[in-house]
């Protein structure tokens, strides 16, 4: 009786997510179309629904459209039944949004995150004691009533366990096997999501940008590092460990510069946004004629240089543009997916890196691969990279228990070895 009482209530589980999920997508919604779309009976909708309405989930907004007979009542998601937080975690600056069930933003806010030097040596206690004060901020300037808060989610760079809300390391900090959900969650007595940045990013354009209704997508950011974050079949992919998308990582150039990692040739250390100032600067070491300063040598200088006709900031950009479009016909041979988004603060660099890594892409991801992969330039902003980390937790709101149930453990079967001829 317990396990078919265990059962009885998983599916319950099962069938919320689906009505609930049919009102947030498809909403207005009556409930004879969410019984038609789900094939559930009408009297589970109807009874589900009135729970829905009951909890503040989810109302009725008035009557649709009859083809005969009654007009139908139409039911809309709340979006104001509860609240999220999403803050994005950078080297020398924290972003915060809050938003509503739908990902609306109500509240965006961006200050700067200093201790020592750069902020590179700042302890995990005093990141997630600024995390919290700016969160807690966040609520009251917002006006959100803390008791219809429903989570807070965490994104920050580097290899990070979702699944454990542990940092298992953090180029930016140096940190190493963090637990960071349970030290913020004490912090703020509220369920604590963490994800890695990209990841974030990439359950952001699933749910309202340019991957909203596609199956099979990539996100690629450039900037710091080089990240990759997957939608694969429709569902975000993480991989063993949360530890899948680490793109700037594989070896283009085996004997290439060493990469952070310990590794040589990386994408990341051929590429990324650090590798372009080390090239100029050891450019400048060589003696080779430009307009800039080894000492002062940004990225953000760099484009000015090439904007300017520097021949040298326009080579090394060039170079970069050409290695991550190598990067990208990668992902495209081995996944093919419908549309890879190239993003991060790397894409500022404008033509002079994008122009070589389209052509690049062309030269060397299969020609009808390249035919069907859509390649997009979209420079999200921080309070889009938050946003990415509030739609971590409203993802967990929305998410099929049949994933849970698929990603949990099962007991191998015991083989058996059968003498039949058959």
């Amino acid at each position: 009786m317990n396990e078919q009482h265990a059962n009885r209530d998983w599916m319950k589980r099962v069938n919320r997510n689906l009505v609930l999920n049919l009102v947030k997508s498809a909403g207005p919604i009556s409930r004879k179309e969410i019984s038609i779309r789900s094939g559930l009976s009408a009297a589970t909708v109807t009874n589900l629904t009135a729970e829905f309405i009951a909890e503040g989930l989810v109302h009725e907004m008035g009557s649709g459209k009859a083809v005969r007979g009654r007009p139908p009542i139409l039911l809309r998601l709340n979006t104001q039944a509860g609240f999220v937080a999403g803050v994005k975690v950078m080297r020398g600056s924290l972003a915060v949004v809050v938003t509503d069930l739908d990902a609306e933003v109500i509240y965006y806010r961006a200050v700067p995150l200093t201790a020592s030097g750069d902020g590179s040596t700042m302890s995990p206690d005093e990141v997630l004691e600024a995390v919290a004060a700016m969160v807690e901020a966040a609520f009251t300037a917002s006006g959100v009533d803390r008791s219809h808060v429903l989570g807070v989610g965490l994104g920050l760079a580097g290899l990070i366990d979702g699944q454990t809300g542990t940092c298992r390391y953090s180029p930016f900090f140096g940190w190493r096997d963090v637990d960071l959900v349970e030290r913020l969650q004490s912090a703020l007595g509220l369920e604590v999501f963490v994800e890695n940045d990209v990841n974030a990013l990439t359950i952001a354009e699933q749910w309202f940008g340019h991957g909203h209704g596609r199956s099979h997508f990539a996100v690629v950011t450039i900037g710091s590092g080089i990240g990759l974050g997957l939608v694969l079949n429709g569902q975000f992919y993480r991989g063993s460990g949360g530890s899948a998308g680490e793109l700037g990582h594989i070896t283009v150039a085996g004997d290439g510069p060493e990469c952070t990692c310990g590794r040589r040739g990386c994408l990341e250390a051929i590429a990324s946004d650090s590798a372009v100032v080390r090239q100029v600067v050891e450019a400048i070491d060589a003696g080779e004629k430009t307009v800039l300063d080894s000492e002062l040598v940004t990225i953000e200088a760099v484009v000015a240089a090439a904007d300017g006709g520097d021949l040298v900031a326009q080579k090394v950009l060039a170079q970069s543009g050409h290695w991550l479009g190598v990067g990208l016909a990668t992902v495209a041979n081995v996944l093919a997916p419908e549309l890879i988004i190239v993003g991060g603060e790397g894409v500022a660099a404008g033509h002079w890196r994008l122009d070589p890594m389209h052509l690049a892409f062309s030269e060397h991801a299969f020609d009808h691969v390249a035919e069907r992969t859509q390649v997009i330039i979209e420079p999200a902003g921080d309070e889009t990279w938050a946003r990415g980390a509030a739609c971590v937790v409203l993802g967990e709101l929305y998410k099929s228990p049949l994933l849970d149930r698929a990603a949990a453990p099962r007991e191998q079967p015991t083989a058996t070895v059968s003498t039949s001829d058959s």
